[in-house]
């Protein structure tokens, strides 16, 4: 873990998406915080340790979502599929996919592992999850505002972890997507999906991947202007009314022509019930 100490920053932003705006002043105090997300190492001895299920590996309760289609009531996750062509980009539905056997341990769905990704951050976590670990290790999830301080590695008021330009001399410093979303993914930072943890340079404060690879749940409910450019990000059930929590970072999924959240004033609101596989998180104390 890394110490941050406390401190007066200008959080969010009134240059992007409406959520983020206005602009504040902000204190927060010190705190410890993860060097990186949570790995799937990680949450394997916690798993091993304690017997945990998650929530995506249990059958859901009919009695929660009434009205539910039966074949919908069954031990799933959300994956991200890529389109074979051109889709609509304000149908989120054209690339998410609620996936039977998606869990942690298998990302992708059936046949999928994480044997040879132990070091990638650990996704398909729903908020009680991430609590149950968070208990476990005796710690906490990171406050949005402890979180985005934390983002900003000391560089106040920056639009990016580690300044204003997205490339500095060309370098890639997060993991995102380069090409047309969602069809196209040209890798030219090297990964498709995530990275394993570390694999891009530390912000000032020292902390890896605050910005792209997964999305990072925080504390935070979820409050914000009635209307949302475009849920690029999520993959809330429509008609269900589930309580949301603040994500935060972007993800290897966040595209200049769609979705430009790799920066730390960017936040989307996260079902509390709903797991994907572009979210994660770290701990703080």
């Amino acid at each position: 873990m890394v110490w941050i100490p406390g401190g007066t920053f200008l959080m969010g932003s009134d240059e992007h998406y409406p959520e983020e705006a206005p602009t504040r002043r902000v204190t927060v105090d010190g705190f410890w915080i993860d060097r990186h997300t949570v790995t799937n190492r990680e949450f394997d001895r916690f798993v091993r340790k304690t017997g945990y299920v998650t929530v995506a590996e249990r059958t859901p309760d009919p009695a929660a979502y009434p009205g539910a289609k039966e074949e919908m009531l069954i031990p799933a996750s959300t994956v991200f599929r890529k389109p074979k062509h051109r889709v609509d980009l304000a149908n989120h539905f054209n690339w998410w996919t609620y996936v039977p056997g998606a869990d942690w341990r298998h990302p992708q769905g059936p046949g999928s592992s994480i044997k040879k990704r132990p070091d990638h951050p650990v996704v398909h976590v729903a908020w009680e999850d991430v609590e149950a670990y968070t208990q476990w290790a005796g710690r906490r999830l990171p406050t949005e505002a402890e979180w985005e301080f934390a983002a900003r590695g000391g560089l106040d008021g920056a639009t990016y972890a580690w300044g204003d330009e997205f490339t500095p001399d060309g370098r890639w410093m997060a993991n995102t997507w380069q090409g047309e979303f969602p069809i196209e993914n040209l890798n030219q930072d090297g990964f498709e999906g995530t990275a394993p943890v570390g694999s891009f340079p530390a912000n000032g404060y020292g902390l890896f991947d605050m910005i792209g690879n997964v999305w990072e749940w925080t504390t935070d409910w979820y409050e914000a202007p009635a209307e949302i450019s475009h849920a690029c990000c999520t993959s809330d059930r429509a008609d269900a009314h589930i309580p949301r929590k603040v994500m935060k970072g972007g993800s290897h999924l966040c595209a200049p022509n769609y979705c430009q959240r790799y920066r730390p004033a960017a936040r989307m609101p996260q079902p509390i019930d709903t797991s994907t596989s572009h979210l994660g998180f770290r701990t703080v104390l």
